[in-house]
């Protein structure tokens, strides 16, 4: 298939030289387009935990020497002097730190990446959302050809099954992820619903980012810092979504505003106690609250579980929802695994085929060039006053004869040689059936 995919071992590689290797801002335009001269196509993933380029190597050459083992081998090598060179690092200072997969190899990690089986957190979604985005960069950048394109969509749509006809991504494994499922199970019509982030810490910003990925329409920040409020403010922000920021003190009067709460302070006393919440449930006509409290100790007093039309989950509730959930996730693993090895050899059959049909195409194209040459030589010669018609047909004949049975002549004498008398026989016997069929 002559994929390859190159990349660094975020396990082993030290932190300053992922730093280095990895591909943000405009890296990622200028790398795409010097790795098209000499690629027939490439995707770089550059993420937090992970940098790699896939790209289709050129085809061997009618003039080399080279067999196919060492020409893949020539272009790894050309790739990763040019990662070396470009970003102004010693090659032998990152050849530990890289690995390499080809062909097969190549296409089963790309779709196990895109499924989630590659990921920190076993088959998060995140990644596939991720590879999308630096395909639509490689785009931008017409850093793509239309084999690499057909690739990309056979991973997209195995990498699709995958998530459907297994239950790798269909447990929540993360804190923000089970966060998320939460409101879902309690609330629909997300735009009409209020979010209330008590605390901007980064644990309460991933757990908001999550939430507020389902549409919610309004957040309300609550923080003791202003300017840590704004930041996050800023990263929440739509067009279709209203955030506004308030401080910690205002807490009891924006309660009751609040659909969906998360809370994560660190503060060691309760800041959303049983009577603050029964005020704020008055003055919201008892409609349900969720109230996910991510503090240790407790933001949020226990005693509120008890209560009618709230629903309250600790950090503690949570892991063990997540511990239950990523055994499930291990177990479907192993059937997206069996499923992963199918749907490569399916998609390599696909690409032979593929394959197959273009080279079919240009030997055609090829022998109707020899022929048309041979034509024309004997339409000239028939055009000499002294031409021989029926000499000019007999030469012709002979010639189209040897040009024709060139190329199978050839194929059977190099299996004889080779002693591939499976290949010797399945060249006689097809030539055989030909010509019984004429």
């Amino acid at each position: 298939m002559r994929l390859v995919v190159i990349g660094v071992n975020h396990k082993t590689a030290p932190v300053a030289l992922r730093e280095r290797l990895a591909f943000v801002g405009d890296d990622v335009a200028a790398a795409l387009g010097e790795l098209k001269t000499f690629t027939d196509g490439s995707v770089i993933v550059s993420t937090c935990n992970r940098t790699e380029i896939y790209a289709l190597v050129p085809e061997l050459s009618s003039t080399t020497t080279l067999s196919a083992t060492a020409a893949m081998s020539a272009h790894i090598n050309h790739i990763k002097t040019w990662l070396a060179n470009f970003k102004q690092l010693p090659g032998a200072e990152i050849e530990p730190f890289l690995y390499v997969h080809r062909d097969t190899h190549a296409l089963t990690h790309w779709l196990r990446v895109a499924a989630g089986l590659d990921s920190m957190i076993l088959g998060e979604p995140q990644i596939l959302g991720q590879i999308k985005q630096s395909v639509q960069t490689a785009q931008a950048e017409q850093a793509l050809s239309g084999q690499l394109n057909w690739v990309i969509d056979q991973i997209f749509a195995a990498s699709k099954r995958v998530r459907n006809e297994t239950k790798v991504g269909a447990h929540a494994v993360s804190l923000g992820f089970a966060a998320a499922k939460l409101t879902t199970q309690i609330f629909d019509d997300m735009p009409n619903r209020t979010l209330l982030i008590v605390a901007a810490g980064e644990m309460n910003r991933l757990v908001a980012t999550h939430i507020a990925g389902l549409g919610v329409g309004h957040i309300i920040i609550c923080n003791r810092s202003p300017e840590r409020a704004e930041a996050l403010a800023d990263e929440l922000r739509l067009p279709n979504r209203t955030v506004e920021v308030r401080p910690l003190r205002d807490l009891p009067q924006v309660l009751a505003q609040a659909d969906i709460v998360s809370s994560c302070s660190g503060s060691m006393e309760l800041l959303i106690d049983k009577t603050m919440t029964v005020q704020a449930l008055k003055r919201r006509r008892y409609q349900p609250m969720l109230l996910i409290d991510l503090a240790v100790p407790r933001d949020i007093d226990s005693n509120i579980s008890r209560m009618d039309a709230v629903y309250l989950y600790s950090v503690d509730d949570l892991q063990h929802v997540i511990a239950g959930n990523l055994e499930q996730r291990r177990q479907a693993a192993v059937d997206a695994e069996l499923l992963v090895s199918q749907l490569v050899v399916e998609m390599e059959r696909r690409f032979q085929v593929r394959q197959v049909g273009r080279d079919i195409e240009q030997y055609r194209i090829r022998s109707h060039d020899q022929v048309d040459k041979l034509l024309q030589d004997s339409i000239a010669k028939l055009t000499q006053e002294d031409a021989n018609a029926e000499d000019i047909i007999i030469e012709l004949s002979r010639r189209l004869t040897q040009t024709l049975t060139h190329a199978p002549s050839k194929l059977m004498r190099k299996a004889a040689r080779e002693g591939d008398s499976e290949l010797l026989d399945f060249v006689v016997s097809g030539l055989h059936d030909a010509y019984r069929r004429r």
